[in-house]
């Protein structure tokens, strides 16, 4: 199997250029699906930390680079929404926050924020012995006593515990990004839910300064304002 990938088919939110040249790294087996980004990419074309896979290889053989708390050797690793990137030898800390066209930026924060990440429930079940297991957007799954969590909620989560440090109800008025569409990077508060009948996506209508947008329910996440990076 193949080790590149064709530029111009890249998800939309990969942060590169898609006509310097014809093929770029693939992404390796992880979390985000598709729209993960390889490591590699965010190291060289968005950092530019290193100038070759070898350099990356190298970089991370050292145990330099973290992702969610944990060292990284495999630099096809997938990066993605709301993922958080720790240089510890550099003093620099990252989370990975969506940008203007849905392409991935990186939005630096301090060592603090670093220790945890927002995750978007997107699927709950109960299990055996009463707790409740959770599945957040990047296919993570924790399990909690507390079920009281729901679809569409965002869960700060301890990346050394895996304990939920705090919880953000997905309803009228919470304060939201689009990660996806045409509104992707987006942010405002949540004005309306519309429910569709069937099998239809609920719509949102997302209130801002200068109006507001509508988008699909499945493109919107909670967050608060320590996220959006305006205060860094």
């Amino acid at each position: 199997m193949s080790n590149h990938q064709k530029r111009l088919s890249a998800p939309n939110s990969w942060p590169i250029e898609r006509k310097e040249e014809t093929f770029t790294v693939k992404a390796g087996a992880g979390p985000h699906g598709e729209s993960g980004v390889p490591l590699l990419i965010v190291l060289r074309d968005v950092l530019g930390y290193v100038d070759s896979r070898k350099e990356a290889r190298y970089a991370l053989d050292h145990g330099s680079v973290l992702v969610n708390g944990k060292a990284v050797s495999d630099e096809a690793r997938p990066v993605g929404m709301f993922d958080i990137l720790a240089f510890d030898e550099r003093e620099e800390y990252y989370r990975v926050f969506p940008g203007e066209g849905g392409r991935l930026s990186l939005t630096p924060i301090d060592e603090e924020a670093a220790s945890s990440r927002l995750g978007k429930v997107s699927g709950k079940t109960q299990v055996a012995g009463g707790d409740f297991q959770y599945t957040l957007h990047d296919g993570t799954t924790l399990v909690s006593e507390d079920g009281s969590y729901a679809g569409g909620d965002s869960l700060v989560v301890d990346n050394d515990t895996k304990e939920v440090v705090a919880h953000f109800p997905y309803e009228e008025g919470a304060l939201v990004t689009a990660v996806a569409g045409s509104h992707a990077g987006e942010i405002g508060e949540i004005d309306e839910i519309t429910v569709t009948a069937g099998s239809g996506d609920n719509a949102v209508r997302v209130a801002q300064d200068d109006g507001g947008f509508e988008t699909v329910e499945e493109y919107v996440v909670v967050i608060d304002e320590n996220f959006t990076g305006d205060d860094e």
